[in-house]
């Protein structure tokens, strides 16, 4: 107690700096990789995406972010267990954080897209291991979520894999192709406004208190009700569109079609990025939010900590300069390096991505962003044969997955040990 309340200044403008500096690593890794497939099949520059992320994943970490956060991510531990020796918290969120952001700027530097939860969870095994006890960690939990690293790409691979054939067999294998796009991707749209819509309303509104009272027994049923009809809006508005659409050259030229695959991966990367902005940002904001608690209390932990406004600020913020000024490193593993990608290639891969955050949200499963997308990438290359796919490339990033945790863990150890040396704990 007394160390808090002799250094309560100094723990929180640490919170914010490594927080900042956490944040900035979601940026140039993270939310690097969800646009990778956007600026890869050329249906966004790297601009446009930077522009694109800067203002969905601002809002949705800003707005949706969440007004309460757990104070140990994940559950990996019990916040009663450290009620006695608060410092222990204090210490053991700084360096988990330190150590997350490092690893991220050391994975962003090699360009290997890595999951943000898994680092910040390998951060908090650490510390809790050497600072409390081994037995401290909830290892079933932990076991769960590095299931995460088999269950999420493939899936995602599967569901991409599908998508790509679908739109082979019924557009791209045909004479008529352009006339086939007009009959089938309005099927597409609705996936896509279905999909988009479900993401948003359990992944990016469920922090605000949106009360989805259809009386169809679950917020997942109604979110699923409403969804579908917005998916049938944004299908009638495409049909109308396409129908307007005027081909250039030659009507039924690949490129018509992509450049309509285009559109859409624009409205897929919007919503993922919203979505991701305020699911993600937690990893950042909310061991900061769990420092500030301890400190303004006294040293009194609790179980959730009130996110104040300004923390949620520093996050989206950290977000965006990360993704401005390092992201282009991972956008091009991403987009480039596993596989070549076109609008309709890209377009099934995040359309997998997000359908498998869907049915994670369904069914518990406990799922990497960054794990869903990199399946979802390698089942469109797949789709085109093995030979389609950077093998080498799939390699490193794997092993860089492999990592993560035990990378995560043995940083923080280390992190945690400095800062109880320098505060004489």
């Amino acid at each position: 107690m007394e160390i808090i309340a002799s250094n309560g200044f100094l723990f929180l403008a640490l919170a914010c700096v490594f927080g900042l500096f956490m944040a900035w690593g979601i940026g140039a890794n993270d939310v690097a990789n969800a646009m990778g497939t956007s600026v890869g099949s050329r249906a966004l520059t790297l601009k446009q995406a930077i522009i694109i992320a800067a203002i969905f994943e601002f809002a949705g970490a800003y707005l949706a972010g969440g007004e309460v956060t757990a104070t140990i991510r994940k559950g990996i531990i019990d916040p009663a267990m450290l009620s006695d020796s608060p410092e222990l918290l204090v210490f053991g969120m700084l360096s988990a954080l330190l150590a997350a952001a490092t690893w991220l700027l050391i994975a962003s530097i090699g360009g290997w897209p890595v999951s943000t939860t898994h680092s910040i969870v390998g951060g908090i095994v650490g510390f809790a291991a050497v600072g409390i006890s081994v037995d401290a960690v909830d290892w079933g939990k932990v076991g769960e979520i590095a299931g995460s690293w088999v269950v999420s790409p493939v899936l995602a691979g599967t569901l991409a894999f599908l998508l790509f054939i679908s739109v082979k067999k019924l557009i791209f294998d045909h004479d008529n192709t352009f006339e086939r796009a007009r009959r089938y991707v309005p099927v597409y749209m609705w996936m896509v406004g279905f999909m988009i819509s479900m993401v948003t309303l359990l992944k990016g509104l469920k922090h605000i208190g949106l009360d989805l009272t259809l009386g169809m027994g679950s917020a997942f049923a109604d979110a699923m009700v409403i969804s579908a009809v917005i998916g049938l809006i944004v299908a009638a508005l495409g049909a109308l569109i396409l129908g307007k659409i005027t081909p250039s050259g030659d009507l039924n030229s690949d490129a018509n079609i992509e450049r309509v695959f285009g559109i859409l991966m624009i409205f897929t990367a919007c919503g993922m990025a919203f979505a991701h902005g305020s699911n993600d940002v937690a990893n950042a904001v909310g061991p900061v939010a769990a420092v500030v608690s301890t400190v303004q209390s006294g040293g009194v932990i609790g179980a959730e900590a009130i996110m104040p406004w300004w923390v949620l600020g520093i996050g989206a913020v950290g977000i965006v300069i990360g993704l401005a000024t390092y992201g282009w490193r991972v956008i091009q593993t991403i987009g480039q390096k596993i596989t070549e990608l076109t609008p309709s290639r890209g377009f099934a891969a995040e359309l997998a991505a997000a359908s498998t955050v869907v049915l994670a949200s369904a069914t518990g499963l406990p799922i990497s962003t960054t794990h869903t997308l990199v399946g979802a990438v390698l089942g469109v290359g797949l789709a085109r044969g093995v030979e389609a796919v950077s093998l080498p490339t799939i390699g490193k990033i794997f092993a860089s997955w492999l990592v993560t945790l035990p990378a995560g863990a043995g940083l923080a150890i280390v992190f945690f040990y400095l800062l109880s040396f320098m505060f004489g704990a």
